[in-house]
């Protein structure tokens, strides 16, 4: 397990749900934050326990369907100065379920693929680069296991093709100080994933952080596994260390 004490992460979503109860999991091992909702208001709660913790938070905003406002985020970011070790992409969006399958509107593709795909892929490629130029990173993005369900197509679709970007992307990665991973919190009862869902949001933890704490030799152990993966339920009620373990 590495430290990841001093170091700054990115983390999307962060104000709710699974982005929020990340947040406070790394704020509790020294992990500073720059914490990211579509207003920055909404961060208020999560930035003041965290800073309780003893560490550094920032507040940033984007509506990450907006490409433009993506941009800007990330520009916000790099006028801090502060050098972006980790990205947790928890945000992601799942369009009103299609009773009727063949009636999916098409415009649910195209905003589901400019949150869950585009504006990762906008991150990753600000980001990754300024952690290999310093020799250290880790980036999550969160995935669905989501299948069969042609009423949920276009998110379904959506976390396919960010599961294609991430495994070919990693590719590049090989070698390097930096981890590209998925991980798949399962089906959590929270804004996103709605109240009749089979898991709690905390149950999702530690899972869906475990890439930020692996090492890198751990990546480059199987030369055909350049992409961890991590189904958050298999560590449910663990603690960050007996999760790494049994990883």
């Amino acid at each position: 397990m590495i430290s990841i004490k001093g170091k700054w992460a990115l983390i999307t979503g962060a104000s709710r749900g699974i982005g929020y109860l990340s947040a406070l999991v790394m704020a509790q091992q020294g992990c500073n934050l720059i914490l990211h909702s579509r207003n920055v208001a909404h961060c208020n709660k999560v930035k003041s326990e965290a800073e309780a913790l003893g560490v550094e938070v920032i507040c940033v905003s984007a509506e990450l369907a907006n490409h433009s406002e993506v941009v800007a985020m990330l520009d916000t970011i790099d006028a801090t100065g502060k050098p972006i070790d980790i990205v947790l992409n928890n945000a992601g969006i799942q369009v009103p379920y299609q009773a009727d399958c063949w009636a999916s509107p098409v415009e649910d593709f195209g905003l589901s693929y400019s949150v869950n795909v585009i504006a990762i892929t906008t991150i990753c490629y600000r980001l990754i680069p300024k952690m290999l130029a310093r020799g250290f990173g880790r980036v999550v993005n969160t995935t669905s296991g989501i299948q069969d369900d042609p009423q949920q197509a276009a998110y379904s679709a959506s976390k396919a093709a960010l599961d294609k970007f991430t495994a070919d992307l990693a590719t590049k990665l090989v070698g390097t100080n930096v981890i590209l991973s998925l991980t798949d919190p399962g089906w959590c009862r929270t804004d996103l994933g709605g109240p009749h869902a089979d898991n709690s949001a905390e149950s999702a933890l530690p899972g869906v952080v475990l890439g930020a704490f692996i090492d890198s030799t751990l990546s480059s152990a199987d030369s055909d596994n350049h992409c961890q993966y991590f189904n958050a339920q298999e560590f449910s009620g663990l603690t960050l260390e007996q999760a790494l373990e049994k990883m």
